[in-house]
């Protein structure tokens, strides 16, 4: 496990984070399509917190795109980087991301966080952020839609319908399996979203969530309770 120290210079303010997003964010690479589902390696990132001890734990888990066996991974821990702020929890939880991105041993292909890409207020969230920051091709994968809109997708698994924020396509929401509440798919960067949609799927035989989510947060909640003992 890796221990991570606040970066100097870290933002320490709304304003300061916000500026910091404004000037990322236009770095976003939308024109590529990224990876092919089913090949070379996928990575999931998660993070859990212990609030009242100003602890956040990190976790990264390669899978392999085509069996979904976990190949590497990775944990860190570190102080709570910045307040809660809605909008801007990339700014909580980066440092220690970053953290167990580069203690893998391995290149870690497409990443895929528990969060927001486009669909962000500000049209840049933490898969965004993180995709800026290392170059990586990224993809959000939600559990709720944040504040946009959307329609039912049909009830089969591999239906979607557009998230919205007014006109604008955001994201999609994905139905992973028959019958169940979608997850929401947006682009972090170097990914499109059609693709972004299939390695979703690709990512989710058995259950709602991304095999690649699921074990990172496992493994991240793992690493926050060996700190505390």
């Amino acid at each position: 496990m890796t221990t991570v120290r606040i970066p100097a210079g870290w933002p320490a303010t709304e304003e300061e984070a916000r500026a910091v997003q404004d000037e990322l964010r236009g770095e976003v690479i939308l024109d590529e399509t990224g990876p092919a589902p089913g090949a070379g390696y996928v990575t999931g990132v998660d993070v859990a917190y212990d609030d009242a001890r100003d602890l956040v734990a990190a976790a990264a888990v390669v899978l392999d795109a085509a069996t979904l066996d976990t190949v590497a991974e990775a944990t860190a821990v570190g102080r709570i980087s910045f307040p809660y702020v809605p909008g801007l929890l990339a700014f909580r939880e980066i440092p220690t991301v970053l953290a167990a991105l580069e203690a893998l041993p391995c290149a870690p292909g497409l990443v895929v966080c528990d969060g927001y890409g486009l669909a962000h207020p500000r049209r840049f969230g933490l898969a965004g952020h993180l995709g800026v920051l290392t170059g990586l091709p990224t993809i959000g994968v939600a559990k709720n839609p944040f504040t946009f809109t959307h329609d039912d997708p049909a009830p089969a698994r591999g239906s979607t319908s557009p998230l919205l924020a007014g006109t604008e396509e955001v994201g999609r929401a994905l139905r992973t399996r028959d019958g169940v509440k979608p997850v929401f798919v947006s682009v972090g960067h170097r990914t499109a979203l059609g693709n972004a949609c299939a390695h979703t799927l690709a990512l989710t035989p058995r259950y709602r969530l991304p095999e690649s989510t699921r074990r990172a947060d496992a493994l991240c909640r793992r690493a926050l309770a060996e700190v505390q003992r």
